[in-house]
């Protein structure tokens, strides 16, 4: 409510409104005046005052039926209004409060009960307008919650599908926009790795296939738990196989020596695990190929069923290589020697005739970490 107060006197007598006029000037509300009833539901519309004294008797259109056609209107907003009858008649003070008037006053005005009421009046359209206002805040408040589930719902669920493919401190890294969107086809130089399980096939073939999964859950977890720890993007894991690349969704400033220490680690782990395969009959040795390159990644599928997925010589390079490699050990193409030489102790395999590539590649066993240089 406005400070001070608006009042609006709506009376065809010029000396009541004179009398009205300066008994709420002195006590310092604003008056506006209205000759009829016209006028009244006009400068009432215009104006919007905190509260009216409405004459029940006006020429063109009585007190009760402006005061009817005001509460009748949802877009005007809350006003207090005090019907003024000549005479205490009972029907016109039924018939004011019928039509939606909130208290009444009989003339002559007596000044006292005057001031009393339109302050009691006031302070219920104060009320009125705090509650209003409240709940129009709460309103507010309740569509700005909303919207933060719905995007808190999408972020999680953005956040689930990158999960898939890069670990949940990656995820969150490119939901909260500390990375573009990865899901965009795109062109970066990545580092590749092709792991898989040398006597896979021979194994399940033989194998029941209770003892099949077995194999592959346990080796999925230990292999998984590693991919995460490096924050390699997993791109794709088909049985024994799995494909995952650095540098991507993320650009990172070692990508050839994380991969590098990464597949140690796992090659470490599978030796571990090959260990216990063998006490079960299980002749299975992981084999494992890095290469780096140029590669266009994004996603690759149909609606309702999309990967995302790297396409480029380099990920044909680091599965060929991965083919090559026998049961423990680990193949690095030349440019990933090159950017990890010093980390690692290799020796030169020889140029390589592989699939898919018209000249020999130059290739390298890695055999451990240089003194110093520990897996983490």
């Amino acid at each position: 409510m406005r400070n001070p107060a608006r009042i609006l006197v709506a009376d065809d007598t010029p000396a009541n409104v004179r009398m009205l006029e300066t008994r709420l000037s002195r006590d310092g509300y604003e008056v506006l005046v209205a000759r009829d009833g016209d006028e009244a539901l006009a400068i009432a519309h215009q104006a919007q005052p905190d509260l009216i004294l409405l004459d029940i008797m006006m020429p063109k259109m009585d007190g009760i039926e402006v005061c009817r056609r005001l509460k009748g209107d949802a877009s005007f907003p809350f006003t207090p209004v005090i019907m003024v009858t000549a005479l205490a008649d009972t029907k016109d003070i039924v018939a004011g409060f019928e039509a939606g008037g909130d208290d009444y006053l009989t003339k002559p005005i007596d000044a006292q009960a005057l001031a009393a009421r339109v302050k009691s009046m006031l302070r219920i359209k104060s009320l009125h307008d705090t509650v209003r206002s409240q709940a129009l805040e709460l309103e507010r408040w309740n569509a700005t919650l909303e919207e933060r589930v719905r995007m808190q719902l999408a972020e999680l669920e953005r956040v689930g599908r990158l999960k898939r493919f890069v670990s949940p401190q990656l995820a969150q890294l490119i939901v909260q926009g500390g990375a573009g969107d990865p899901l965009q086809s795109h062109r970066r130089e990545v580092t590749v790795v092709f792991l898989d399980l040398r006597g896979f096939t021979a194994f399940a073939e033989v194998a029941e296939p209770e003892d099949v999964m077995n194999v592959l859950r346990e080796y999925h977890a230990h292999m998984g738990a590693i991919i995460i720890a490096y924050d390699g993007t997993l791109e794709r894991f088909a049985g024994d196989g799995m494909m995952i690349f650095f540098n991507d969704p993320v650009p990172v400033p070692d990508p050839a020596e994380r991969a590098l220490r990464m597949t140690l680690e796992m090659r470490a782990r599978a030796e571990e695990l090959a260990a216990r395969w063998h006490k079960l009959g299980y002749e299975l040795r992981a084999g494992i190929g890095i290469a780096q390159g140029y590669a266009t990644i994004g996603t690759i599928g149909f609606e309702g069923r999309l990967d995302y997925g790297a396409i480029g010589t380099v990920t044909n390079l680091a599965a060929r290589l991965c083919g090559e490699a026998a049961g423990g050990e680990i193949l690095i193409s030349q440019r990933v020697h090159a950017a990890t030489g010093e980390l690692a102790e290799v020796e030169p395999v020889g140029e390589l005739d592989l699939k898919g590539f018209h000249r020999p590649v130059l290739a390298y066993r890695v055999l451990r970490l240089k003194s110093g240089s520990g897996i983490h």
